[in-house]
């Protein structure tokens, strides 16, 4: 990780959210290869779209509002939407 803040963000992508968004979305940064979701490095989201598919769900996805704080939520989406497609 080049910084604190992205070993940070890399634990909120891997570990924090349960189940862990690794392991159902291929993400390079976070050197996560699930199969299940899209594939992030493809989708590029910005913040705001990552933040409502977390906070509502959708398709097979679950909500995670039950279980990650609004904060939480947005660290994620913060992170994937500035490491995607790099």
């Amino acid at each position: 990780m080049a910084s604190d803040w992205a070993l940070v963000f890399f634990c909120s992508f891997t570990q924090v959210a349960k189940p862990p968004c690794a392991v159902c979305h291929t993400l390079a940064h976070a050197e996560a290869g699930g199969a299940v979701g899209p594939v992030l490095d493809e989708l590029k989201p910005d913040a705001a779209r990552v933040a409502k598919a977390m906070r509502n769900g959708i398709g097979a996805m679950p909500s995670y509002s039950a279980v990650l704080s609004a904060e939480q939520i947005d660290t994620v989406a913060f992170y994937v939407s500035t490491v995607s497609g790099r």
